[in-house]
């Protein structure tokens, strides 16, 4: 609708002032034949009455004073030249006499004798200013050439200009009240119609996963609204059976991963067990004077792989068991500071910007966190000659900071992007799910978890949980 009114608006204002010309053009072309028609009747008028031969000698005498008499009466100049295109005579004063043209132009002559109806019209313009001048024969009673008339006329086309310029601006008033009207309108229009658009994109928004998703319901919509509103309603239910198969689908891989990786690390403590029943049972020999050394030695191989056991069924239980929000208001820097009380590496080391910074989460899982990440910062430096770990809480913006820092190996870069995943590990003992246990522990208080690691000179662990800030 703009585009048509702003396109309709130039393309009238062009039609208008092409108009605007032509009428000029033929206004002037039909003022210059009236008058040279005048002039002509006049000169033929005065012929008729002259004592003198009406011959080309004869023509400034004749028109000596009458010249003026006819410029005067039709309020125009004109200018009588001989055959050759010599001037004989010019209604204009003496001062201005110096702008005419002495004599005619062969051009002038030769058109002028070649035209059909006597007649030569030549356009010039001068200082930027049109003017047309015509020429055409005088002739005697018995219609023999014996002169010619030059008669010049300039375009005043300053009523016309101003008149274009008044109704280009009444026109631009109007259109510009139109273009607005096409903006309201077209937005109105526009809203209208999309307003069933901004349902779907807004439910479409929405769509997720691992939610039920809501169908769209339009009342009255469009044959076109209609069918993308049923091919999404379609795509929803297709969606839902899709996300109930991935599911179960995932929960069965995972569960076969778990059970493959509680099998594996179960079958670590049973070989050495059976090995050394086997060994006890062939070796072992009552009346042995060391029997109750080597009995003990022994029950206290059993009882270190039952331990392994123990910590292995205890790592994948805690690892599958999801944090309850108990959301308790909290000191972090408290909190933090007693789950580094448990380690006795003088090598770690505490700051805090603030004494206390308030966050609401589960006392045990914090401490939790914290632990495993300087588990694996111990871990991490059993070779260093100066071995340094640095835990640090602070507020940034709406969040609390906790970091761990230390100054071990490092992680390499093609290991980087599976430091979270359950089961990972680069150590050679251990079954790696400590990190995977956090990240679940601070996603699930609606936090973040990351790091930087350079190899052989260290990494970085930092989680932000929101704070609670002061009202």
């Amino acid at each position: 609708m703009i585009l048509l009114v702003l396109l309709a608006s130039v393309l009238i204002a062009g039609v208008t002032i092409y108009q605007y010309g032509e009428q000029s053009r033929d206004y002037h072309e039909d003022r210059l034949l009236r008058k040279e028609e005048q002039i002509k009747e006049n000169i033929r008028y005065t012929l008729i009455r002259t004592t003198y031969a009406t011959t080309a000698e004869n023509l400034e005498l004749i028109f000596k004073d009458e010249i003026y008499q006819i410029a005067d009466v039709l309020n125009v100049n004109f200018n009588i030249y001989d055959l050759e295109g010599g001037l004989i005579k010019s209604s204009r004063p003496k001062l201005e006499k110096d702008s005419i043209s002495m004599c005619l132009s062969p051009e002038v002559l030769n058109n002028l004798a070649k035209s059909v109806d006597s007649r030569y019209l030549e356009e010039k313009s001068t200082a930027g200013d049109k003017y047309q001048a015509s020429y055409t024969y005088i002739t005697d009673g018995k219609f023999k050439p014996i002169g010619i008339l030059n008669l010049p006329y300039f375009e005043d086309n300053s009523f016309n200009d101003n008149e274009l310029k008044e109704f280009l601006l009444r026109l631009g008033g109007v259109y510009l009240f139109m273009l607005f009207i096409a903006i309201l309108l077209s937005y109105i229009i526009s809203k209208y119609i999309t307003r069933s658009l901004q349902t779907i994109s807004d439910k479409m928004n929405a769509t997720y996963l691992t939610k039920r998703n809501e169908k769209i319901i339009v009342q009255n919509p469009t044959e076109e609204i209609g069918k993308l509103i049923n091919a999404y309603n379609a795509m929803i239910d297709e969606l839902e059976i899709s996300a109930v198969k991935l599911a179960k689908s995932e929960r069965e891989q995972a569960w076969r991963e778990m059970a493959k990786q509680v099998a594996h690390e179960i079958k670590n403590p049973l070989t050495p067990m059976r090995l050394t029943v086997q060994s006890f049972e062939r070796k072992f020999d009552p009346q042995d004077p060391d029997v109750k050394n080597k009995l003990a030695e022994y029950s206290k191989t059993l009882i270190q792989q039952i331990d392994t056991m123990s910590s292995i069924a205890g790592a994948f239980s805690n690892f599958a068991e999801m944090p309850a929000q108990q959301n308790e208001t909290l000191n972090v820097v408290k909190i933090v500071k007693l789950g580094l009380d448990i380690f006795n590496e003088s090598y770690i080391h505490f700051i805090a910007d603030e004494e206390e910074i308030i966050a609401k989460l589960d006392r045990t899982q914090l401490i939790r966190v914290v632990t495993n990440l300087v588990k694996n910062a111990i871990q991490a430096v059993p070779d260093i000659a100066s071995p340094r770990i640095l835990v640090t809480v602070s507020s940034e913006g709406k969040y609390v900071k906790i970091s761990v820092a230390d100054n071990g190996v490092g992680i390499d870069d093609e290991f980087k992007d599976k430091i979270f995943e359950p089961k990972f590990t680069t150590k050679s003992s251990g079954m790696g799910l400590g990190l995977g246990m956090v990240k679940t522990i601070v996603e699930t208080y609606n936090g973040t978890i990351g790091f930087t690691s350079q190899v052989g000179k260290g990494t970085v662990f930092t989680v932000k949980f929101p704070r609670l800030m002061a009202e």
